[in-house]
């Protein structure tokens, strides 16, 4: 059986002796939103990756939407393959329930704007799949161990591929953490914004502040940043992989980022970062104050 039908099967169901049948369903809320938009932000790490496959990834598989007139269903191809154009073609790999306009094992062609999701095998962990890791979450949780051994799959919190850049809220915290890595305290300094983080503290104790006071505290916490490298040094993230598995909206402009970095020691820690799109584009502001 292959990997797409152990994943859901004809009907996206699986089959346990003696128990109800595990109905698994996509729900279209926020969680799965994320998935698709996610999986389209890392879609470049896919495209490199089939290009030039590592010897431990063995596995690759794209999910698109296929739409039979008004009726739409997201569907796993597989043998996936991109051409000059960057138009995709592959072959349906699990059988359609909503549409006729394909089969299984029927060979397409597709607009690449309907992507929806992509999935690497690599070294036995899943790497994207996330609109499978948005169906597992709204599993219940005594029920997740079942749907992972009849993937048979590694599912953890993920290894994400977002560029590091400040054109979303985790590639600024990639940038601020490789210009860490490089050593390079411009790079660093050109991925905060010392005050909106002034304005955020200031906020969250509930002061009152005018400007003179926000351009205060914000040298004073620019001044901690700096003392506080040429004190310890950069923090090496060079040998760590990220995972952001949660985004929290608090405004149009701040957002909370759930962040896990898996060490080589097999060790995880998790943060959340306040981040801010400022006019340069998203800028790390630091960690979310917990309550004590």
């Amino acid at each position: 059986m292959g990997l797409l039908s152990k994943i859901f099967g004809k009907k996206n169901v699986e089959e346990r002796k003696g128990e109800p049948d595990m109905v698994y369903v996509a729900n279209e809320d926020s969680r799965m939103n994320w998935a698709i938009e996610k999986a389209n932000l890392t879609l470049w790490y896919f495209e490199e990756s089939l290009e030039n496959p590592k010897n431990s990834q063995v596995y690759f598989s794209v999910k698109v939407k296929i739409m039979d007139g008004d009726v739409g269903e997201h569907i796993w191809l597989t043998d996936p393959h991109f051409d000059d154009e960057g138009h995709l073609y592959g072959t349906v790999g699990n059988e359609p329930v909503d549409v006729n306009s394909v089969k299984l094992d029927q060979k397409i062609g597709i607009d690449r704007n309907l992507i929806s999701d992509w999935m690497i095998v690599e070294g036995g962990r899943l790497v994207g799949g996330y609109t499978i890791r948005a169906i597992r979450d709204g599993i219940p949780e005594q029920d997740r161990a079942e749907f992972d051994k009849s993937i048979g799959l590694y599912i953890d919190e993920g290894v994400d591929h977002f560029k590091a850049n400040l054109e979303t809220p985790e590639g600024a915290i990639l940038s601020l953490e490789k210009a860490y890595n490089y050593k390079d305290i411009q790079a660093a300094m050109d991925c905060k914004d010392f005050y909106e983080e002034a304005k955020s503290l200031l906020s969250n104790m509930q002061m009152d502040f005018d400007k003179e006071t926000i351009n205060e505290t914000a040298e004073v916490l620019k001044l901690s940043f700096l003392k506080n490298i040429e004190e310890h040094g950069f923090p090496d993230f060079s040998t760590i992989q990220n995972a952001f598995p949660k985004r929290e909206k608090i405004d149009e402009t701040h957002w909370i980022i759930t962040e896990v970095c898996w060490f080589p020691d097999g060790g995880k820690s998790v943060q959340e970062l306040n981040v801010y799109k400022s006019a340069k584009g998203w800028v790390v502001l630091g960690p979310v104050a917990k309550e004590e």
